[in-house]
């Protein structure tokens, strides 16, 4: 990943689809001397909403950052715009929890270490010790929180706790295999990002390369996704695919699996710190 040596804003915007929107903005941006160094939009037709990126140099650019999105409400109010604004010069802060498997967290700590997304990985949260080797030898704070039906809130809150002081502000379930409270998921609303084995809800439960296996199965793929209430139904962020043949073993689906799940999982993480990505009811718009 390009480091850019200038600090940018990123406007992402929805609202209805009517004419002007890309004029209006471009405009402001052209009178606050605004140089637009990027932009993306898209419409959907069925439900007649319109979609946008817009990226621009705030080197000479009349306004402050702190006051942009207030110099620009005439503008939002016109439109019935809705819209997040972010900074390419803001590091986003991670927290990863992770369970017993390895091959996600030691990717997306590769990745990090390799310039590949923008992040800063604050802390390793987990329901086992498995991992905390992992984490002291790249200097990571690693926490162990085992949770079960018995005790889920009150670990939550101390998971919570962990998150508020680090300023954490993106969540990646790197094989965290517990379920998370909706109270809890709705606190980071497009903010917890998952991965999973695309076999669901096909193959359900323990073993689903086991049961691909037994299926004689063709393709398998991994799914990465944004976490809601609804288990496993978010928006989904990244996908990927891998052929199966007869000749594969259950050893091999599995390692197929792996290397899908690492590569979707650093996709949607890459997709996310770069503010690529606009949720529309149950659904992404991904941005070049």
């Amino acid at each position: 990943m390009k480091k850019s040596l200038k600090s940018h804003a990123i406007l992402l915007i929805t609202c209805p689809d009517k004419k002007g929107i890309v004029a209006g903005i471009s405009q402001f941006l052209y009178r606050m001397q605004g140089n637009i160094v990027h932009a993306d939009q898209h419409t959907d037709m069925e439900t007649g909403i319109f979609f946008m990126r817009i990226e621009w140099e705030l080197d000479g650019f009349k306004i402050r950052k702190q006051d942009i999105s207030e110099k620009m409400q005439p503008l939002f109010h016109r439109f019935k715009i809705r819209h997040s604004l972010h900074f390419t010069d803001e590091v986003p802060r991670i927290a990863v929890f992770v369970s017993k498997e390895d091959h996600c967290l030691n990717d997306l700590i590769s990745r990090k270490r390799n310039g590949e997304f923008k992040g800063d990985i604050r802390v390793i949260i987990s329901n086992h010790m498995d991992l905390r080797e992992t984490a002291d030898l790249f200097g990571i704070p690693f926490y162990c929180f085992p949770v079960d039906e018995t005790n889920r809130h009150v670990q939550e809150k101390k998971e919570q706790d962990i998150l508020r002081k680090q300023r954490v502000g993106l969540i990646v379930l790197a094989k965290y295999m517990r379920i998370f409270s909706d109270r809890f998921v709705k606190k980071y609303e497009n903010r917890i990002i998952n991965i999973h084995h695309s076999f669901l809800p096909a193959f359900i439960g323990k073993k689903p390369y086991h049961q691909a296996y037994s299926r004689g199965v063709k393709i398998i793929g991994a799914t990465s996704h944004y976490v809601t209430p609804q288990l496993d139904e978010g928006p989904i962020i990244e996908q990927d695919v891998v052929r199966i043949s007869h000749r594969d073993s259950v050893s091999d689906i599995m390692r197929k699996g792996r290397d899908l799940e690492k590569v979707a999982l650093a996709r949607a993480v890459r997709l996310h710190t770069e503010n690529k990505i606009l949720v529309y009811q149950n659904k992404t718009i991904i941005f070049d």
